[in-house]
């Protein structure tokens, strides 16, 4: 497990450390919080809906937040949303989520809890005991050991629940003149929003209630797009337990300084898994950011000391490829670890140096023989191979001058690869400037 060094803030509030790193974006009392992150460990939790069999770039800067709060002696709280994600979060989104079947989350979950493994250290043998009712308290058994994280999936209490208990005893605290008012409604009401999305609200609220109820959390984390969730469980907590000590924070996306969020490559998402998005890849991805978006990567992606971070940001012209080579270092070492990235960067560095030892770990794209049969376009087979998304983009590519085959410009985008070319070291590819793939048999 990656651990953060001790020189990465001079402050001793975590409060002050996420903020001096720009990840704070809404709170709802910036002194409250602060005050109480300064005096006590407090229990906080993130909530992550797997709608998908990997986290990806957009999950990472809530992990690595998590990590923070754990160093400074903070107990984060891991919640696998088993239960919400069979509604979906409509939050940022210009339609329905596909509905997905009860297996198919839980072992998404599953996948979900081995990745937090590689980042975060869990007290696994801490179990919440969800409750029969409701209202009624549910427990755990016993207090988590200190400075260790726990994990909880919603499932538990959110599957079984009776609905009409649940409206008469959460419901009636929601106004619905308030709930369209919030912003991850309102952008839906013109192209339409179902009353089963409208319900993602008062679900994630009743988590941080229960939450709060059953082992005294008392802070929710989350992006900025989950401010109105957020405040909900807040104000839910307050109502029903009658006190004021719950707080909601929520932290920057990550964006390009367009605006425009990180984390998609070529290839689709940045996906943790080495299985989905190779080191290489992922190496690639943070060593090709535009200049303008290196400072702001090297403080949320990073551990380094933000003295070293303004140094590094103050390079130009050709120099700032330096900094842009110890962010893709860095980043890939805490994903993937030292090894993985030392390998990713003499890969990266033999590739445009045109060729050397450390190409042996640019990454490859095994295809079945039977897909080339007695030959197979060279379309068909860079799109097969991941290398483009479809093949008009393969054609484009092509008619561009974009794509080389072991060092030579293809020209004939009909050309056809057999399967004698894709035998020992198969044919290395290169898309554009910085794609690299070697395709074989």
């Amino acid at each position: 497990m990656f651990q953060i060094p001790d020189n990465v803030s001079e402050h001793k509030n975590v409060f002050d450390v996420l903020s001096e790193r720009g990840f704070i974006e809404q709170t709802t009392d910036d002194e409250g919080i602060r005050e109480l992150l300064g005096k006590e460990k407090v229990k906080f939790y993130i909530g992550f809906d797997p709608t998908a069999d990997c986290l990806h770039v957009g999950h990472f800067m809530q992990v690595i937040i998590m990590m923070y709060m754990q160093k400074y002696g903070h107990t984060p709280i891991v919640l696998i949303g088993g239960g919400t994600t069979m509604i979906g979060d409509p939050s940022g989104r210009s339609d329905a989520r596909a509905m997905m079947s009860a297996e198919e989350i839980d072992e998404n979950g599953r996948k979900f809890k081995k990745l937090f493994d590689r980042f975060l250290d869990f007290d696994d043998d801490w179990k919440h005991t969800p409750s029969e009712g409701v209202l009624e308290k549910g427990g755990q058994n016993r207090e988590p050991l200190s400075g260790k994280a726990i994990s909880v999936n919603n499932a538990d209490w959110l599957r079984d629940v009776n609905y009409l208990e649940f409206m008469r005893d959460i419901g009636k605290h929601f106004s619905v003149n308030e709930m369209l008012r919030a912003e991850c409604f309102k952008q839906r009401l013109e192209k339409g929003l179902s009353f089963l999305e409208f319900n993602y609200m008062l679900l994630q609220a009743y988590d941080f209630y229960c939450l709060a109820r059953d082992i005294d959390c008392k802070i929710q984390f989350g992006g900025n797009d989950q401010w109105s969730n957020i405040l909900a469980g807040r104000d839910l907590a307050r109502r029903v337990l009658g006190r004021d000590n719950y707080y909601g924070m929520t932290f920057a996306l990550l964006t390009k300084s367009d605006g425009t969020k990180m984390g998609k490559s070529q290839q689709g998402a940045l996906w943790l898994d080495a299985n989905k998005t190779s080191p290489y890849d992922f190496y690639q991805y943070w060593r090709n950011v535009d200049d303008a978006d290196v400072e702001n990567c090297l403080k949320m992606l990073t551990f380094l000391p933000l003295a070293e971070i303004a140094r590094l940001s103050a390079l130009e012209g050709s120099e700032i490829n330096k900094a842009k080579e110890i962010l893709a270092y860095e980043v890939t070492k805490l994903v993937h670890g030292a090894e993985e990235a030392e390998q990713a960067q003499q890969a990266a560095r033999a590739a445009f140096g045109e060729g050397g030892e450390g190409m042996s770990n640019v990454p490859e794209a095994v295809l079945e023989s039977s897909l080339i049969g007695d030959g197979l376009g060279i379309v068909a087979l860079i799109k097969e191979a991941g290398l483009v998304p479809s093949n008009s983009e393969g054609f484009r590519t092509i008619e561009q001058g974009g794509l080389l085959m072991d060092g030579e410009k293809v020209m004939d985008p009909k050309q056809l690869i057999t399967k004698d070319m894709l035998e020992g070291e198969g044919i290395l590819f290169k898309r554009g400037k910085k794609t690299f793939l070697r395709v074989r048999i």
